[in-house]
């Protein structure tokens, strides 16, 4: 028999075999009701290369133009165990799933290392749980005398207010503080307060203090998240649903284009803190929620300021996570911007010149990378 014939046949026994084999996975999944969420068949989806499937659809209209692919896209390997993964939410390749369901807390290791940083592994992602009512209303005062030392002249000075304000720095959990930087403050949870000298909100006013003297417009809202939830009656988890409100607000003024939401992490000095050059930084992470219509864009950001801070201080990132609803809030307000992140500097040990030396230098990276792409939009005719 010609040997095109039988090629053709070939292709067209597996075109049949692909169609009944997918009526045969619906029919299943209609007759068993079986309820398959978004998140579960992307989380499976990813067993079938997306390139090489495109191409083998492709190859079926115009097989003329494609050499043979040595790894096909479908096999039938492969179509059992998607099969499988959607139906049961469970991969054979990661144990897991298979207890992920059972033992509570294991889930947080759904979190998807996106961009590894320097002794990053499933043990030490960041942790972002929230402190329950009653340790907010314990909250420890600052150590004055390290505030005192710590004081600059510059502190002072009057600085550019540029009139379009195109940066917004919030903080979610405004009550994270450091240990270093309270009285009496031992144990992790004892590192919450009220006051922006030594919480979240002081490392949002360097922020904003060195994009600004930078030429670039900031808009810093302090807004006191214990107070506010305390007044609501709203538990702690509910942080980000009160923080969306004053995002929203602020969104409303169009020429805002970065969210920047800053935190930072329950982990120990060791995991998170870097010496670079005989300076030592605190470490700096990226979420990124995984359910929102703008996370492909916000992780690209990421994962271009992420490189541009290795380059330069190698090691001082732990990484881009990727977070859903299993492990986190999953949105992180980062719909409302495609140039949005949450940033998560230090830990619980970081002491002010550490966390000083690192919103600095992120402050580096991200005007060098706001004022490059102000740069290629205008010369592109879209300034």
């Amino acid at each position: 028999m010609n040997p095109k014939i039988i090629f053709s046949l070939k292709l067209i026994y597996r075109s049949v075999l692909i169609v009944l084999v997918m009526f045969f996975m619906i029919s299943l999944v209609v007759v068993l009701n079986i309820n398959i969420s978004s998140l579960k068949m992307s989380n499976s989806i990813g067993i079938v290369n997306g390139e090489k499937l495109f191409v083998q659809f492709f190859k079926l209209e115009n097989h003329t133009f494609f050499p043979k692919l040595k790894s096909p896209a479908f096999t039938m390997s492969k179509m059992s165990n998607l099969a499988f993964q959607v139906a049961t939410a469970i991969k054979p390749t990661d144990s897991r799933t298979l207890l992920g369901n059972e033992i509570p807390g294991l889930r947080v290791y759904d979190t998807e290392i996106v961009v590894g940083g320097e002794g990053t592994n499933l043990t030490n992602l960041p942790s972002e749980s929230s402190p329950p009512n009653k340790v907010l209303l314990n909250e420890r005062k600052a150590h004055e005398e390290l505030l005192k030392e710590s004081q600059s002249t510059d502190d002072n000075k009057p600085l550019p207010d540029p009139k379009n304000k195109t940066v917004f720095i919030y903080q979610t959990h405004s009550w994270e503080s450091f240990l270093p930087l309270l009285n009496d403050a031992e144990k992790p949870d004892d590192a919450i307060s009220s006051d922006e000298r030594v919480n979240v909100i002081g490392l949002g006013n360097r922020l904003a203090k060195n994009l600004m003297s930078k030429g670039i417009g900031v808009e810093h809202d302090k807004t006191n998240m214990t107070q506010e939830l305390l007044k609501k009656g709203w538990e702690s988890t509910k942080a980000y649903t009160e923080s969306r409100e004053i995002v929203e607000a602020a969104a409303k003024n169009n020429q805002l284009k970065y969210l920047i939401d800053i935190h930072r992490d329950s982990l120990r000095k060791q995991i998170t803190t870097k010496t670079i050059n005989n300076k030592n930084y605190a470490r700096i992470n990226f979420v990124i929620g995984r359910e929102n219509k703008n996370y492909l864009e916000n992780l690209e950001l990421a994962k271009v300021l992420n490189k541009e801070l290795e380059k330069k201080y190698p090691g001082i990132s732990r990484g881009v996570f990727l977070k859903t609803y299993k492990d986190g809030n999953g949105v992180y307000n980062q719909d409302i911007s495609n140039h949005a992140m949450l940033l998560e500097i230090g830990g619980v040990d970081n002491n002010l010149s550490e966390l000083h030396n690192t919103i600095d230098a992120f402050s580096e990276i991200l005007a060098d990378y706001y004022w490059k792409s102000n740069e290629s939009k205008e010369v592109n005719g879209h300034g």
